[in-house]
């Protein structure tokens, strides 16, 4: 017979546990939070020491009656939540519902869901810690009141369903401030110039750089032609070599933040996704006769700390499988940052021992990829540092300097197993370069000048985001994802080619909340709340007195807007398309995947559309159709169709572009490489550069 409880969040992790634990013990899923403020009320008594009103969770009523059971027939219940703040409540909820004294010693943490851990944390139960439920009471109470205290005001002023809050509209601002950066920027023309040069086989790019010993940039094509003039006939000689070696040392494992920017750039996972995904690998997954298996740590973290005997685990496998040469002289140890709680462990595999190979048959793809990358970035953290040799080489031609750069690996160390993405377009693979010796004459194949523009900062990526977040010190692990998902879901921002726009709406909204609640987009005020939330969480500060310095002030703020905030309604954009049904003009509407067409006859005509999006090539199968951007049903991924589907079957991943295969005249499409965009033949896979 079992004579203890244990209650976790879900079936996937009570099946897991429950397999080391054994029969003693029976686990049971909370599915989440048990109680919770209610949605219909402010739920906060501000004249009673900011009491919050719970509430049992709408649909959680049959779930707490089974756990009510079950508490009856044990002697002991443990509360075995997630190990951060949102778990410690959800402990806390549960003690409350099931008459769990705090004084005694249910609550059981790990920060990895392995047999070893498991164990050793039912070993050493403790309290329920009051400062860290106090600091998500707070965190809650205080989105509460700025939510339940604006967003009726959005309601009556701009339009109905709206919502504010802290975090989500710094989100949104910064979206919009990035908006405005690009709409007053003003593009510098410039060039360059590039000399294709020869020695026997080989080929050199130089590029221009200066005269004599000055550098000197070339603003317009005046500059171009007497540079030109200046080098015509002239025979471009190897004035100097200078050899250099750099180390690069790799990136420490993952937090949270770096997860979601690296699974954005390498998988294409938005946010939620990854998160999502890295929930399944840390809860467990099967693996056929080992049964049920935690296979990452913890993935709500902001520390890059890795354990002893994790480290020392990843040394015998760095030295058993590449080597001695690929250790480093000593075990890495990463610096702490100054905002981290440092609460948990980095983002890693609970062994490293479980390749990615060996767990194909296992997992799912997505989750076989996500796995991959958390795997190898911990694999390649451990490791020793990558050596390479880079020589730059100047060449003169008259009294013009142009420079050729190259580099090669000495030494692969980490980069054998991962390189870290980048979101720098412009980022290329190591170039090489022949054997050169000064004096030598290089013969000239070709002179290439080339216009340009500067170009203004770019939109925010989710990886962006995420990043400016982190590094301003707003929000925390947990709060990323659904920041992102929210300002979406509210219509906000809107993701146009995996980069966020602000809608006319977020800038409304963001533009009043600018002028009555400027403290609530003021980046140093949320990051101190942030500290104060940390503080509250160490048992530095009281949690009532923290709501209570803010919300007097913000409850004044809200009867001055009241007052003054004039109601601004947001027209629907007209369309040049007039509805095939009713003849009425068509108007853009906000869905939750993005704009599309509606009838401005609504209620009447109830006809809707999706807003096709030309990319100007003509349909190749059809060649009636125009091929147009479309977004797939089930994962909203972008794809290109014939827009005289269901007639013309066109469809293609890849996005199409206007010009043809020079060697067989077939479509081309664009094609991701690592040193960046290229095109590709859809017949003889003939790959060229873009033309601009």
């Amino acid at each position: 017979m079992a004579d203890s409880l244990v209650i976790v969040e879900s079936p996937a992790k009570a099946k897991t546990i429950g397999k080391y634990l054994g029969k003693k013990y029976i686990v049971k899923a909370s599915m989440g939070h048990v109680r919770d403020l209610p949605k219909s009320q402010l739920g906060v008594d501000v004249e009673n020491y900011y009491s919050p009103k719970y509430i049992t969770v709408r649909g959680k009523g049959n779930i707490l009656t089974e756990l009510k059971k079950a508490r009856k027939k044990v002697k002991k219940v443990y509360l075995a939540a997630d190990p951060d703040r949102e778990g410690e409540a959800i402990a806390w909820h549960l003690a409350h519902s099931l008459d769990v004294p705090l004084t005694e010693k249910c609550r059981v943490v790990f920060n990895e869901i392995t047999k070893d851990a498991v164990k050793n944390a039912f070993k050493t139960p403790r309290n329920i810690d009051m400062d860290l439920v106090n600091a998500q009471q707070a965190r809650r109470i205080l989105d509460r009141l700025v939510g339940y205290g604006i967003s009726p005001l959005l309601w009556k002023k701009v339009k109905k369903g709206l919502s504010a809050g802290r975090v989500q509209s710094i989100a949104v601002k910064l979206v919009i401030d990035r908006e405005k950066e690009i709409r007053q920027f003003k593009p510098e023309e410039y060039w360059t110039v590039t000399a294709i040069l020869i020695k026997n086989s080989d080929t050199i790019e130089a590029k221009f750089v200066g005269y004599g010993k000055e550098k000197k940039e070339l603003k317009n094509e005046e500059e171009v032609h007497r540079l030109l003039e200046a080098i015509k006939g002239k025979r471009f000689r190897v004035e100097s070599i200078k050899e250099s070696q750099r180390r690069r040392n790799p990136a420490p494992p993952f937090i949270t933040s770096t997860l979601q920017q690296e699974a954005a750039r390498k998988l294409r996972f938005r946010a939620q996704k990854t998160m999502a995904v890295a929930q399944q690998l840390y809860e467990g997954v099967e693996l056929g006769k080992q049964g049920s298996t935690g296979l990452i740590t913890y993935m709500r973290t902001d520390s890059t700390r890795i354990s002893a005997t994790a480290q020392e685990e990843a040394a015998g496998f760095i030295r058993d499988t590449y080597g001695e040469a690929y250790l480093p002289k000593k075990p890495r140890t990463a610096k702490k940052k100054s905002n981290a709680q440092d609460a948990h462990e980095a983002v890693r595999p609970t062994s490293v021992l479980r390749t990615p190979a060996s767990l194909k048959e296992y997992l799912s793809r997505d989750q076989l990829r996500l796995y991959r990358l958390i795997w190898e970035r911990f694999v390649a953290s451990q490791m020793a540092s990558a050596v390479l040799d880079a020589v730059a080489v100047d060449i003169r031609v008259g009294e013009a300097w142009f420079r050729a750069n190259g580099s090669k690996i000495k030494f692969p160390g980490f980069m054998k197993v991962y390189v870290e993405g980048s979101d720098d377009q412009k980022a290329k693979e190591e170039s090489f370069l022949p054997a050169l010796e000064v004096g030598e004459y290089l013969k000239k194949k070709d002179i290439v000048p080339k216009q340009h523009f500067t170009q203004p900062p770019p939109r925010y990526t989710e990886a962006r985001l995420v990043k400016t977040l982190e590094e301003q010190g707003i929000g925390r692990p947990s709060t990323y994802a659904p920041t992102l998902h929210t300002i979406q879901r509210r219509g906000y921002v809107l993701l146009e080619e995996n980069r966020f726009i602000p809608s006319e709406l977020g800038e409304i909204v963001i533009g009043l909340m600018e002028e009555f609640f400027p403290e609530i987009l003021n980046i140093e005020f949320t990051v101190n709340m942030e500290a104060d939330l940390d503080q509250i969480e160490e048992g530095r500060l009281n949690w009532v007195h923290i709501l209570d310095q803010f919300y007097k002030p913000f409850q004044q703020r809200l009867g001055k807007a009241e007052e003054e905030m004039e109601e601004v309604k947001v027209k629907d954009e007209v369309s040049d398309e007039l509805c095939e049904k009713c003849g009425s003009p068509m108007v853009y509407k906000l869905g939750r995947y993005g704009k599309f067409l509606a009838c401005s006859a609504f209620p009447d005509c109830r006809n809707t559309k999706p807003i096709l999006k030309q990319i100007g090539v003509n349909c190749p199968k059809c060649e009636k159709g125009q091929v147009v951007e479309r977004k797939s049903t089930k994962r909203k991924r972008t794809f290109y169709g014939c827009d005289q589907f269901p007639e013309c079957d066109f469809v293609s991943w890849d996005r199409p572009v206007p010009q043809k295969c020079p060697r067989c005249g077939s479509l081309m499409v664009e094609k991701k490489k690592k040193n960046g965009t290229l095109i590709q033949c859809t017949q003889c896979n003939n790959e060229e550069e873009q033309e601009n």
